[in-house]
């Protein structure tokens, strides 16, 4: 095995108040094998589509842009809220023949949070519909 590292590619579904302080988090520690593929939020006006598109990040209004990146994404981080969300996305994988991307839940995200060991608070999503 040789030093290179591997690149982890990922998708932020959700730009409200998690995805957002995420989004711009873990943009800022692109350079350390983490890339940010894309992004899907339906309200053009949610808190995260300004910083994504600031960062010449992809942003789609259909998580089936996201799935249709196939292997090209590693991880999708659903930040919604909304486990209808959750349940979609594993059904367009599926239905897309992906073994590869692996959905992180909220809870990873917060876990990574810790890690990062990032002072201020993730904020903490409201149930709400859609993403």
């Amino acid at each position: 095995m040789g030093d290179e590292k591997k690149e982890v590619r990922v998708a932020i579904v959700g730009l409200g108040r998690v995805g957002s302080v995420f989004l711009k988090k873990l943009s800022e520690r692109e350079k350390t094998g983490l890339k940010i593929v894309g992004c899907a939020e339906k309200r053009a006006d949610a808190p995260g589509v300004e910083v994504a598109k600031s960062r010449g990040i992809p942003v789609y209004t259909d998580t089936k842009e996201i799935v249709a990146m196939g292997e090209d994404v590693d991880v999708i981080f659903d930040l919604t809220g909304n486990p209808e969300t959750r349940k979609n996305l594993r059904g367009e994988l599926a239905r897309s023949g992906n073994q590869h991307t692996v959905i992180a839940p909220e809870v990873i995200a917060y876990l990574i949070w810790d890690l990062m060991g990032e002072t201020e608070e993730l904020p903490h999503a409201h149930q709400r519909r859609g993403y």
